[in-house]
């Protein structure tokens, strides 16, 4: 694809995330237009494509790949994400997937296979590591500023914060799990990004549900459905380690009783310096003159923000059919951690990871 061509984008998936995509998508009109969009609750994609110019509605995923789009976000529920995606990888078109990759570790693996049969871009909307924090952070990683980074601690506790209680959030059939799999998968993606991608190969970890079975800690995303259910984890930890013996703790709740202020964080400790993530907040700590020292990091004052790059980036690899950062198995890797986390719960033990497709 020439690099002045206009990437013609269809949106498989109109509720909130896939707003999220349109929104940012049609304010780059000099580099891509959405012409297309669909919905499994159709008159959700007709207001979409009225709201923000969209010229083609279809009633189906599959109708819409058969179009003349070159590339197409997965927004739809998780259980969907294999399918759409490996549909659309089929039909020649580009991906933009929604996190997690694949409801689960067989999901995942379809994926990737049809990616490499296909050749075609496939990119994570892991949009964390395109926030401003993160990216200087990872600058100064890679400079070597932190030293070896040995260890790093992640996560995410949400006080009172179950979305969608008896939807298909709630649903492991439909969801793929909790907290650990909505909003674990980000910290997990982003530490392992910021820790310079070693190779996880052993995984310890424990789920609880204290909350939504009895209905608990209901938060305030998405409209709760009470003659549906709930089967998922409220909360997750998990110890991960690396092939050269670095490790991760990572722990994530959507309710809990304690002292927190649902903000994510992650805190790199590295041999010449740390460095400290809070939402949008961030410094790096180190010792000089046999002293500790902190440096605050002050937001830029132009910043076009994480989506934007995110998005720019996932144009860049469809015109010039490079590698995504958020590759396909990058995706996998966070899959087959997640998987293990959920069979080390159910069996007491630690799980060695299989990397085989």
């Amino acid at each position: 694809m020439s690099n002045d061509k206009i990437v013609k984008i269809g949106v498989i998936g109109a509720g909130n995330i896939g707003n999220e995509h349109i929104k940012q998508f049609a304010a780059m009109k000099d580099q891509c237009e959405v012409v297309a969009v669909t919905d499994a609750y159709l008159p959700l994609a007709k207001q979409r494509s009225k709201d923000n110019g969209i010229p083609n509605v279809y009633d189906s995923a599959e109708a819409l790949l058969e179009s003349d789009v070159d590339a197409v976000v997965v927004g739809v529920p998780n259980q969907f994400h294999a399918p759409v995606a490996t549909l659309a990888l089929e039909k020649g078109k580009h991906v933009l997937l929604e996190k997690p990759m694949g409801i689960d570790l067989e999901s995942a693996k379809a994926i990737v296979r049809k990616q490499r049969e296909t050749g075609k871009i496939v990119m994570i909307a892991h949009q964390m590591r395109w926030e401003w924090l993160a990216t200087k952070v990872k600058e100064q990683v890679d400079r070597g500023e932190l030293g070896t980074i040995y260890t790093a601690k992640a996560g995410w506790y949400r006080r009172k914060g179950i979305p969608g209680w008896g939807t298909w959030f709630t649903r492991m059939s439909e969801s793929g799990g909790g907290p650990l799999i909505d909003i674990g998968v980000h910290m997990l993606d982003l530490s392992l990004h910021l820790m310079g991608s070693p190779k996880p190969v052993a995984v310890s970890g424990a789920t609880y549900a204290e909350f939504g079975p009895r209905k608990k800690g209901i938060g305030t995303w998405g409209k709760p459905n009470w003659d549906g259910y709930y089967d998922v984890e409220d909360l997750a930890t998990a110890f991960i380690r690396m092939e050269d013996g670095r490790t991760l703790t990572l722990e994530v709740s959507w309710a809990v009783h304690m002292d927190t202020n649902s903000t994510p964080f992650v805190h790199l400790m590295g041999t010449d310096g740390g460095a400290a993530l809070y939402g949008n907040r961030g410094k790096f700590l180190t010792e000089r003159f046999d002293a500790p020292m902190e440096v605050e990091l002050a937001r830029p004052e132009q910043d076009e923000g994480a989506r934007k790059r995110m998005s720019d980036h996932f144009l860049a690899c469809v015109r010039d059919g490079k590698e995504p950062i958020t590759s396909v198995m990058t995706g996998y890797t966070n899959n087959l951690i997640l998987d293990a986390i959920y069979r080390s719960s159910r069996s007491g033990k630690e799980i060695t990871l299989d990397w085989s497709l």
